[in-house]
């Protein structure tokens, strides 16, 4: 539900990552450019990463898919890629990612997410940028508990330096869009899975794990509820919203003011699947589908976490007519068969 039917050049960062990865080839499908950066990291095994990208090198048609390997704080980096390419969009969905990591590694965090995403902002601020669409995430709802959380709720209790970065970005962004006219959204992702995935995941241990007859780790007991978002229903929220720029509300009371939008153009999205599921019910699903027990290890709630994520996701819907479609089920039939195709355990 764009408003440009003809291809376009965008600009994906993060394009080796599991969301990246499937957002460049559903462009690169629909006949679009796209021009990837990443940093190809190792916070997670990096033969995945090389795989998404030679998936994507195949993909393209000639002169449709061009990669960049480096950092977002490489000012210089980012600011050539600018210059060489002429883009009508930027979908910015790199970050350094993960709640536990950034209890142990703070200073990737504030690199990354916090640096990396100023150098973007200031890239579209020059070269008048007629959309950026960028990463958030349910984390920043942190201590909230009413649910299911809506971008109108309070999201000032983060409970990962994580959730502070991507919480630092929106306000970030909103500053871009009121100062420059730069129309900028966030998109506040649920639970992301799917073939393919990240490694750090709970989904991906699990498999790892179960397979080798080795124990998981499950939290507050199993009592814990996940909104799961299959990857190819993100996808589809991503690039409609990203070919819709968004606009300054006119009816913006600053007296009393949303936390949603505002006068510039500014909005948040949630993108999940508003049917949280108990983590023992997503565990048991993923028994039958590999076909083997779980030996379980329970364990108390993690620092750093929280007990639900539920999205109320009728903006999006209103907005863009989107529902998710994939259920859990389904969704994690999918995950296993690759997982047991690809022999991943044995790795």
């Amino acid at each position: 539900m764009g408003d440009d039917t003809m291809a376009m050049t965008y600009l994906v960062t993060g394009a080796a990552g599991f969301i990246g990865y499937y957002t460049s080839k559903a462009l690169l499908e629909a006949g679009n450019t796209v021009i990837g950066l990443d940093s190809v990291n190792d916070y997670y095994r990096t033969d995945l990463k090389e795989e998404r990208l030679a998936l994507l090198d195949q993909c393209a048609v000639s002169g449709r898919w061009f990669f960049y390997r480096g950092n977002l704080e490489d000012a210089d980096l980012v600011g050539r890629i600018f210059s060489e390419h002429n883009f009508d969009r930027v979908i910015h969905l790199a970050a350094q990612a993960g709640v536990r990591y950034s209890i142990t590694n703070p200073g990737a965090y504030t690199s990354s997410n916090i640096d990396g995403f100023l150098t973007i902002l200031e890239a579209c601020r020059r070269h008048k940028i007629r959309h950026l669409a960028f990463a958030s995430s349910s984390s920043v709802y942190g201590m909230n508990r009413k649910v299911p959380f809506c971008e109108t709720d309070p999201v000032d209790h983060p409970v990962s330096l994580y959730a502070a970065t991507k919480r630092a970005n929106e306000l970030m962004a909103h500053t871009y869009s009121h100062l420059y006219g730069l129309p900028v959204t966030g998109m506040r992702f649920f639970t992301v899975y799917g073939p393919m995935g990240r490694p750090d995941m709970a989904y991906f241990k699990f498999a790892e794990a179960i397979m080798k007859g080795k124990p998981i780790d499950v939290y507050n007991n199993g009592d814990l509820l996940r909104d799961f978002t299959y990857v190819d229903d993100v996808v589809k929220a991503i690039i409609r919203i990203a070919d819709t720029p968004a606009r300054g509300d006119s009816s913006f009371d600053a007296e009393q003011p949303a936390l949603d939008r505002s006068s510039a153009p500014y909005r948040i999205y949630n993108i999940g699947n508003e049917h949280p599921e108990k983590l023992e019910r997503f565990i048991s699903i993923l028994e039958e589908q590999l076909g083997v027990k779980a030996i379980k290890n329970y364990l108390p709630m993690q620092m750093g976490d929280v007990y639900m994520t539920a999205a109320d996701t009728s903006s999006l819907e209103k907005d863009f007519e989107w529902k998710p479609s994939t259920p859990l089920e389904t969704g994690l039939e999918r995950f296993t068969g690759w997982f047991k195709e690809k022999k991943i355990w044995q790795r």
